[in-house]
């Protein structure tokens, strides 16, 4: 069998960057049993109420959903267990540091297949007030917008 090659996407977190600021992004790695493999090659997850919790210099990702393999035996795996994120000492300390502070937490981001191994994309991130929410959507339009105005400008041009 060839080795994968790239990266494979199998889950994102949309809503995140709307409801977070993102601060710092980590790539980590699972420790994953075999069923719940499978079952993310099949591309089926959802990362929506994930978060990452730091106990006793370990990093564990907990209610990320994972559906049982269909093909699975006794062997199957429960879908919202926590399951322990690999990361280097030097970023679960950052890490721990960074998240004391006030509003601060680590959420996953994306959940893909990179050279055949599952990771996650984690992020520090702080929670967004309603008013934030509503000035990265307003600023988001008035790019658009701009964009728009732009494109339309040289098309003109060219005619």
């Amino acid at each position: 069998m060839a080795k994968e090659k790239g990266r494979k996407l199998i889950a994102q977190n949309k809503k995140a960057r709307h409801d977070y600021l993102i601060i710092d992004t980590y790539e980590a790695g699972l420790v994953l049993m075999g069923t719940e493999v499978k079952s993310l090659r099949q591309g089926r997850a959802s990362l929506v109420d994930g978060f990452v919790q730091l106990d006793g210099h370990e990093a564990w990702l907990h209610n990320v959903h994972v559906p049982e393999y269909s093909q699975g035996t006794w062997t199957n795996h429960s879908a919202r267990r926590k399951r322990k994120l690999l990361l280097h000492r030097e970023e679960i300390d950052k890490l721990e540091s960074k998240s004391q502070e006030t509003g601060h937490t680590i959420i996953p981001l994306a959940l893909y297949f990179k050279d055949g191994r599952a990771k996650v994309e984690i992020a520090l991130a702080k929670g967004k007030k309603e008013y934030d929410k509503r000035q990265t959507f307003r600023e988001k339009q008035d790019r658009r917008e701009t964009d728009r105005a732009v494109a339309a400008a040289r098309r003109r041009q060219r005619a």
